[in-house]
């Protein structure tokens, strides 16, 4: 079954070249190379040089396991391609692959609603700035949003057919199986689809039938994390098959009272990025805290002398991370709705609502209207952007969609992942997109159409 696309293919160029022009202006006006993207490189370049899947730290190389093989092994083909540390390259190549991921949204719509809502799903993909930024950083998020597309295409796929294919399978499983190799919460990917596959593939072929093409499709995402994790036994002598929670490697000191603590009072990026981000490398002014992060005065002076304490030396040290622990363990035990409910909600909340101005050069503490006019209103109207996606795409649910429920699935596994974070950052919503343009394209669409052949 095909569904019938109108032969006006100067509209999907034009499309496409309106994606590229948002996503090299991107490339041009904010460039991000700092950070996590050194990280990533510096592996993949070690990898290339060395043979040694590690980092180097004060000129010392050692083997990690802080992030998954899938980044730096794509880091590493682009540095063969087009010579070492060209990050340039990498931004035009996710470029490409991100403009591949709106084409591919857009005929996943296209064939579970209407080819006009596909349309729809194009246009709203390839202008969409928030996906669009990051194809200008080198991080997972391009290449995870490129796999997810990939997967909700394939399953369509699957299921559009008169009888089940191994091809469509196979594909499905080389998705679930690269999302989950470049981000250890890619694997919420397999855990939302494959039994998708068998629940609507079950009623049109039997569900017994199906679950044998669900189970080799579960076992051949799994393969490639087999060599990684021996890799980890043997080279850290623990049982790793995915990365950290807290990107560390065995030994290495995981901060458990401070990141409590920081639990207890952080809901967004600017605390993030503020606090949490700064421990052991800037200093922590108490003055930047929220009034939440004190119930009591005597709580106050506590916070005050620890972080005095911390900022001598910017260090965090067991000791200190003890008296963190000990205030944490107060303010939950006073307040434990507000740390068990509240705040998590909080994060989630700004995870989805923020402005995602993270990569832009816009003020963090972008709501001070008086200090800086202009990138409030711009805040605002970001903010406003992103939530017009978010309401179409509850609109789109209640159209009942084809594998409404999949992506639906999805979406609250992610949120039940990101309630438990300390530190938000309103990237973690990204991978949502590809189900959140096509519901939204659904929801402006004409009804749904029969597909033809």
């Amino acid at each position: 079954m095909r569904v019938a696309f109108p032969r006006t293919w100067w509209v999907g160029l034009l499309a496409l070249a309106a994606g590229a022009a948002l996503r090299l202006w991107f490339i041009h006006s904010y460039p991000e190379v700092q950070g996590d993207p050194l990280v990533y490189g510096n592996i993949a370049k070690n990898w290339m040089l060395h043979g040694v899947y590690g980092k180097t730290t004060s000129g010392i190389l050692r083997p990690t396991l802080i992030r998954l093989p899938g980044y730096p092994l794509f880091l590493a083909a682009c540095f063969k391609l087009f010579g070492m540390e060209h990050y340039h390259a990498v931004m035009f190549l996710q470029t490409a692959m991100d403009l591949a991921s709106c084409l591919l949204i857009a005929a996943f719509t296209g064939r579970i609603w209407s080819a006009k809502a596909a349309w729809w799903a194009l246009w709203l993909a390839v202008l969409c700035p928030f996906t669009a930024n990051y194809a200008a950083v080198p991080l997972t998020e391009t290449l995870e949003i490129f796999w997810i597309s990939v997967a909700l295409y394939a399953l369509a796929r699957f299921l559009g057919t008169d009888a089940p294919r191994w091809s469509w399978a196979l594909l499905e499983a080389l998705a679930w199986s690269y999302a989950a190799v470049l981000r250890p919460d890619g694997a919420l990917l397999a855990v939302a689809l494959c039994p998708a596959m068998v629940w609507y593939g079950g009623k049109l072929w039997g569900t017994k039938r199906l679950l044998r093409y669900a189970a080799v499709a579960a076992v051949l995402s799994v393969l490639p994390f087999v060599p990684w994790t021996i890799r980890n036994w043997r080279t850290f002598h623990v049982f790793q098959p995915l990365a950290p929670r807290y990107a560390t490697d065995p030994g290495e000191f995981t901060d458990p009272g401070f990141n409590r603590w920081t639990k207890t009072v952080c809901v967004d990026l600017t605390c993030t990025w503020e606090v949490y981000w700064n421990v052991d490398s800037d200093v922590i002014d108490i003055a930047k805290l929220p009034s939440r992060a004190f119930d009591r005065s005597m709580q106050y002076e506590q916070t005050r002398q620890l972080l005095d304490d911390y900022n001598k030396t910017q260090t965090l040290t067991p000791a200190m991370d003890e008296r963190f622990a000990q205030l944490a363990a107060d303010r939950v035990s006073a307040r434990p709705l507000r740390y068990y409910l509240a705040l998590p909600l909080a994060r989630l909340a700004d995870m989805w609502l923020r402005p995602r101005t993270e990569l832009l050069w816009i003020e963090l503490r972008w709501w001070e209207f008086q200090h800086h006019e202009g990138e409030t209103i711009f805040a605002w109207a970001y903010a406003g952007l992103n939530l017009l996606y978010l309401i179409a795409a509850l609109f789109g649910v209640r159209r009942r969609p084809p594998l409404a429920g999949a992506m639906v699935t999805f979406i609250l596994l992610r949120c039940a992942l990101l309630v438990t974070i300390e530190a938000p950052e309103p990237r973690y919503t990204l991978e949502c997109f590809p189900m959140i343009i096509a519901l939204a394209a659904i929801a402006l669409a004409p009804r749904r159409q029969a597909a033809t052949s």
